[in-house]
């Protein structure tokens, strides 16, 4: 194996946005040619962004993407590097899909080869197959003495030693291997690869295996930054023959790590994840994915509804990590049930992170709609209606100052909440992104303790009472839900886990408590679809990755 220092830089893009994007890599280029880098390794679709969606169906997107890589080129040209890059090339055969998922390597302001993603994910969030024709054909290529194997994200994760049921036919690190006109010195994967609890471990068991199995080193590079509601984790890494780590760059970060193929030793930045830190990866992601979201949107400012509770509590902690604490502005709109220690937990709250806080009392314009409503409404009890007219007094009011102030309003609403459907369209879910949308009722109490770990941010006292909407009197959840635990552990079986109900029974719970909450869901799924956009952190999050008929007759159990 030639001996050659190698960058592999994650970078953070906006899709479409091509002079940030080749400037952004232009940057990291010079850095990497400072260091001593004949070569350097981009992430998946890397000019563009990923996932670029229908923009790959525009004609004019694909001609500024091709020109933003010509000035790429030339860019490395005047550095003397060599890089490996992904992007969307047009697919030159009368059949099939326009475009292919490609990786293309070029030095010299000249394209020495390119080998097209042979894997193409459709399920959860991806949906590749939609836009691109599968790659077929050798992915290996000599440079510089070095004899690469270039494979794109997918296309690694079909090991079958490591999966049960694979779900591709092929296994394109094995045929590439047997098709080589030659030895491969060096494995290279650039990826695009979402954040989800519990995804690094399962990588790295990939990867090691990979390296193990085939005795070769591996260089995984992936895209980091939030877009839309998936998160990317960067988390780069080198290893060698014997999957040990090489090099690794940081989480959640934009970042340049290099390795030496000579010896390979290389740069580790950050400590590995673990299962122990699961709850501050969460914490990290959701800040990166607000961040990202709010700015690439436009905004550098938000507002928040206070309730006193954790998960407004929550909701408003990432934003101050994310955008800074003058950017927040939270706002207590009490109501005639709210409790007067909610309203000093929510000041308390805003003067611990050092945000703007207004009080906006909402309990005369809940009079007054009451009022309005009165000769409709007689002759009928009370129920949740007035419930929600409070909350929909309240999602009119932040959105107005959200409007005026041009601000985006964060949602607050849990995964737990909104699973079930202990919500209020138009109301507490009015916002532009829902940051703790995929977060269970427990989890949200972790990561509350996480930010406490070291000072108060959140009081305990939020922590530690009962949970309530606080919309009619001496409510709590647990008046109209199961207690968290048990209604987190049936959620996490049925949308995680795709358990069914009588599964779901035999792990301990009462049938008639599994089969409540399943209704609740199904009954539901017209509110989450008019549901702002939310941050993904687990392995199934209402969105694009869920995809449920609304209007459907289905009841698990019924026949006979």
């Amino acid at each position: 194996m030639a001996p050659m220092k190698i960058a592999l830089i994650q970078y953070n893009p906006v899709i479409g946005d091509f002079n940030r994007n080749i400037a952004n890599i232009s940057g990291r280029l010079e850095k990497a040619g400072d260091a001593g880098c004949r070569l350097a390794i981009l992430p998946e679709l890397a000019v563009s962004g990923y996932p670029p969606q229908d923009l790959l169906e525009r004609s004019a997107f694909l001609d500024d993407q091709d020109r933003a890589f010509a000035r790429l080129m030339e860019k490395s040209r005047d550095i003397g590097i060599g890089v490996i890059c992904g992007m969307a090339t047009r697919n030159p055969d009368p059949t099939g899909k326009p475009l292919h998922n490609s990786a293309v390597l070029f030095a010299d302001g000249e394209v020495l080869f390119t080998t097209h993603k042979q894997l193409l994910p459709t399920y959860d969030v991806f949906d590749e197959a939609r836009y691109f024709e599968p790659g077929v054909g050798n992915g290996t290529f000599s440079y510089m003495g070095l004899q690469l194997g270039i494979t794109i994200c997918e296309d690694i994760w079909n090991d079958k030693s490591l999966f049960p049921h694979p779900l591709y036919a092929i296994d394109p690190v094995e045929a590439m291997l047997a098709r080589a006109d030659g030895p491969v010195d060096l494995l290279i994967n650039l990826a695009a690869s979402p954040f989800n609890l519990g995804k690094d471990a399962i990588r790295r068991k990939i990867f090691a295996n990979l390296c193990r199995r085939h005795h070769l080193p591996l260089l995984y590079v992936n895209q980091v930054g939030g877009q839309d509601s998936l998160i990317f984790d960067g988390n780069s890494i080198a290893l060698d023959k014997n999957g040990t780590i090489a090099a690794r760059a940081a989480r959640f970060a934009e970042d340049m790590v290099v390795v030496d193929t000579a010896t390979w030793q290389g740069e580790i930045h950050g400590a590995p994840a673990d299962a122990e830190q699961e709850t501050g990866e969460v914490c990290e992601a959701l800040v990166l994915g607000t961040r990202d979201y709010v700015t690439k949107c436009g905004f550098n400012k938000v507002v928040i509804g206070l309730s006193g509770g954790v998960d407004s509590a929550l909701t408003a902690a990432i934003a101050c990590k994310a955008l800074g604490a003058e950017n927040v502005l939270g706002l207590a709109l009490p109501s005639p049930y709210s409790s007067p220690e909610s309203l000093e937990d929510a000041e308390h709250l805003a003067g611990n992170m050092g945000i703007d806080f207004t009080v906006l009392p909402i309990t005369g314009l809940f009079e007054s709609y009451l009022t309005a409503l009165a000769p409709i409404f007689a002759g009928a009890a009370p129920d949740v209606t007035e419930q929600n007219i409070q909350a929909r007094i309240r999602g009119n009011l932040l959105m107005a100052i959200a409007n005026k102030q041009h601000r985006l309003l964060l949602s607050t609403g849990n995964k737990s909440e909104n699973a079930v459907g202990y919500c209020t369209l138009y109301g507490d879910m009015s916002g532009g992104l829902a940051v703790i949308s995929d977060v269970p009722k427990q989890l949200v109490y972790a990561l509350c303790r996480h930010l406490n770990k070291n000072q108060e941010i959140i009081p305990w006292r939020t922590i530690d009472k009962p949970p309530s909407a606080e919309l009619a009197p001496n409510q709590r959840d647990e008046d109209d839900l199961p207690p968290y635990p048990v209604l987190d552990a049936i959620l996490a079986a049925y949308l995680e886990e795709h358990r069914s109900i009588a599964e779901i029974v035999t792990m301990g719970f009462a049938r008639t408590v599994v089969e409540d909450v399943v209704r609740r869901i199904r009954i539901n799924e017209y509110k989450r679809k008019q549901a702002p956009l939310g941050l993904k952190v687990t392995t199934k999050a209402f969105g694009q990755g869920r995809r449920y008929p609304t209007a459907e007759g289905y009841r698990e159990g019924v026949l006979p």
